[in-house]
């Protein structure tokens, strides 16, 4: 859609509508001294032809994952998006239909949540799910807040390897919720600690594979935390694993929380994603976020309705159960569409090419000289210690337009400059892998 800009006449008439004679009238109480008079030291306007070009030059200094041979996990990861996705939610009954408060002419974009709510259930082993959250971020720190309200405690465990980013979020907003965070030490090889339970703590919170990718069996740590009376909080950022791992509820845990970018999402250079919730049906009324759920109508014909809307665009704000008023409706419609078209079948065999990738890579990273392999248990991503810093590595591999992995001294400064955190997934071929870890080799 272009940009018009209002004539003359235009002006006028909304100058003349508000009862004013002048644009500058609308600023009169701004102080002189805070106005600039003079032109900022910005470049003048130019033609669309010649601003369409320098965007193109601009975006043509980005290394994209389409246009490279992608390494990189660490909570977004790089998958084949059928193109029948994205021109299922480009149609403009899905692209632009907004909130459901009326379910007699909004029952599609209600069919498709309830669809996706349980997706999710199936997925994760649990027995609710709602119509989504902001992101995996912003469900993880929900899913601790929950917790607290179910409870009564204020006090979360959250172990070193959930995501660093994830444990800033939780901790920011235990600061404002005056909530208590004890966030134990990263442990790179995998390294489970002891909880460190007392009677204020409300939940204990891990992701499942973990940040440096091992992917354990959590239960004994669940039946713990149950036998303490605290909720056991599972988070997941690579919803992929799930269709070859060991379901999160099958391990007992009381909440769910993740991203769901894998599926239907492209990494997009940073969003947006999809945030997944679920947990036990007898927590339902303090789950955040909304719930969609199918009844009949007066006709006996089968329908769908906002069962629950326990949210602050909804009810009053101190009986609001999240004060995220948004969610992510279309990036769940491409997750709900995507997972459609895989099956149940589908989705097992795409995890099952993940892990088959990085067991390739795991593999062929054996072979190079000085290189240390840190995660044993892995679904598709792990990280390995190099014999130098990692960070000048990565930069050396961009050069060959290889995106080779994450330092983990971006998220730990000053710390572990020599770990590099890597993944495949079914888009890696058997060719670049061999090409990475060659050009790997040459460059340590």
């Amino acid at each position: 859609m272009r940009y018009l800009p209002h004539t003359p006449e235009t002006r006028k008439e909304m100058l003349r509508e508000i009862g004013i004679d002048s644009v500058d009238l609308l600023f009169q109480d701004i102080p002189a001294s805070a106005k600039k008079i003079d032109l900022l030291p910005l470049p003048l306007h130019k033609s669309e032809i010649e601003v369409d070009r320098y965007f193109q030059q601009q975006a043509q200094k980005n290394l994209s994952a389409a246009q490279a041979s992608c390494f990189l996990g660490g909570g977004a990861y790089h998958h084949h998006i059928p193109a029948s996705v994205d021109a299922l939610i480009q149609r403009g009954e899905y692209l632009t239909s907004y909130t459901p408060y009326q379910p007699e002419i909004a029952q599609g974009t209600l069919q498709y949540l309830y669809e996706f709510q349980t997706q999710v259930c199936l997925i994760t082993g649990m027995e609710v799910a709602n119509a989504s959250l902001y992101d995996g971020a912003t469900a993880a720190v929900e899913a601790v807040m929950m917790a607290n309200r179910v409870t009564k405690r204020p006090k979360a465990i959250v172990y070193g390897n959930v995501h660093p980013h994830y444990q800033e979020v939780i901790r920011t907003y235990a600061h404002f919720s005056h909530g208590i965070v004890d966030c134990y030490a990263p442990s790179p090889n995998g390294t489970l600690q002891e909880p460190d339970i007392d009677d204020e703590t409300s939940c204990v919170v891990v992701q499942y594979p973990d940040f440096f990718g091992h992917a354990l069996d959590y239960s004994a740590l669940a039946k713990k935390c149950h036998d303490a009376g605290v909720l056991f909080i599972v988070l997941v950022t690579e919803i992929v694993a799930l269709g070859l791992l060991k379901s999160p509820g099958s391990m007992e845990a009381d909440i769910v929380a993740g991203e769901g970018q894998s599926l239907g999402v492209g990494l997009n250079f940073g969003g947006p994603t999809v945030g997944l919730f679920a947990t036990k049906e007898r927590y339902l009324r303090q789950m955040p976020g909304r719930i969609v759920g199918q009844t009949i109508d007066a006709d006996a014909n089968r329908g769908w309705v906002l069962t629950l809307s326990t949210r602050e665009q909804h009810i009053r704000r101190e009986k609001a159960t999240s004060n995220i008023c948004t969610n992510a409706g279309l990036c769940a419609l491409a997750f709900s569409i995507h997972l459609s078209l895989l099956g149940d079948v589908g989705f097992q065999r795409l995890a099952k090419l993940n892990h088959g990738a990085a067991v390739q890579l795991y593999n062929a990273i054996k072979t190079v000289p000085n290189i240390d392999i840190l995660t044993s248990t892995f679904f598709n991503e792990f990280v390995i210690r190099l014999p130098i810093a990692a960070a000048p590595v990565v930069e050396k591999l961009i050069q060959h337009q290889i995106l080779g992995g994450i330092p983990i001294s971006r998220f730990y400064p000053g710390q572990f400059d020599n770990l590099l955190l890597v993944a495949a997934t079914e888009t890696n071929t058997p060719q670049e892998i061999n090409h990475f870890v060659t050009i790997l080799g040459e460059i340590i």
